[in-house]
């Protein structure tokens, strides 16, 4: 799933990414062969490592000049990856990144540990930058994401979550990490609170933007390009945005075709949702939201100098929504 787009966004800090992976990969490094083995699979499957992206443009754009910050940014995609490796074994997931999960390969045990190791191996390289406040901004955002994933467990088969529900859960699952990368970037750097504040806002309505058109792609995107099956939140039980917003504009019958197949988490009235999702625009009205939380993450950056490295923020945010995967 290469995309040409994201690569120049991230042309900047091309040489901090390849740090940063170098760091990753070695701290994923274990005696036990099977920890090795299960960690290079996932590690070296892609993905667009947008959230260390995160905090190295903000470090960089805040005038941070160390090292420190490849190490805090492997650290956090550590933790987004031992989110994905719990997340397909609690969604039963055959597919990520256009090849077979984990857990398909190893099984739900092996994925369900080596995740765990990730998180701990995670913490240790967290500690090791010595510095107490960003290992409480990291470990509360590793809580709430833990939080955000259990209230999503929670609410599944729910065809009755609201939308304000829904955006409970995608802040804590989601865009609390983008929040802390962006925080911590600017907390390295030694920025004023104020410019730490503002990265932070810049994180939480970037984080809310990538979720909303994630939940829009699973109804509109295809295998090939987005490298997972087309409708797997609903077969999840899972009432993400275009969902809810259908259920509250469509007829009553095509209403509670969409709820009785949330409550079963099944396919098989997909084209009549498909149909519904359409007739309400419900997808155009998730790009919307998506939309207006990238123009405000864009906003918050105006607490900083103008410097190339903001201008890759501004980039960043635009294409959260504009992506096709």
């Amino acid at each position: 799933m290469h995309n040409p787009e994201i690569t120049e966004v991230l042309a900047p800090i091309q040489a901090d990414m390849q740090l940063m992976d170098a760091v990753l990969k070695r701290a994923m490094n274990s005696v036990v062969p099977l920890v090795g083995e299960i960690n290079h699979y996932i590690v070296g499957s892609g993905g667009k490592r947008l959230r260390p992206a995160v905090l190295l443009f903000s470090a960089r754009a805040c005038g941070y000049t160390g090292d420190q910050h490849l190490r805090l940014a492997a650290a956090v995609e550590a933790v987004h990856t031992a989110t994905l490796l719990h997340d397909d074994v609690v969604d039963s997931s055959g597919l990520r990144r256009g090849r077979a999960t984990a857990n398909q390969v190893w099984g739900n045990e092996a994925s369900v540990l080596v995740g765990d190791f990730m998180y701990s191996r995670a913490t240790q390289m967290i500690v090791e930058c010595g510095r107490l406040d960003i290992v409480e901004i990291l470990a509360t955002a590793a809580n709430d994401i833990a939080e955000g994933e259990v209230a999503q467990l929670a609410n599944r088969h729910n065809p009755e979550l609201t939308e304000q529900q829904y955006f409970d859960v995608i802040r804590n699952k989601t865009a609390r990490l983008f929040e802390a990368s962006a925080q911590v970037g600017a907390m390295i750097s030694g920025a004023s609170k104020s410019r730490e504040r503002a990265l932070a806002r810049y994180g939480i309505h970037l984080g809310n933007a990538f979720q909303l058109i994630d939940d829009a792609l699973d109804f509109t995107g295809s295998v090939d390009v987005i490298g997972k099956n087309l409708g797997d939140d609903l077969a999840d039980g899972k009432a993400t945005l275009p969902l809810i917003h259908a259920i509250r504009h469509s007829p009553t019958e095509a209403a509670d075709c969409i709820r009785e197949a949330i409550r079963k988490g099944s396919l098989e009235q997909l084209p009549a949702i498909l149909k519904a999702i359409e007739s309400t625009a419900a997808i155009d009205y998730t790009a919307r939201l998506a939309a207006h939380e990238s123009e405000q993450a864009i906003d918050a950056l105006s607490e900083l100098d103008p410097t190339p490295y903001r201008e890759s923020l501004s980039a960043l945010a635009r294409f959260a929504v504009q992506r096709d995967c």
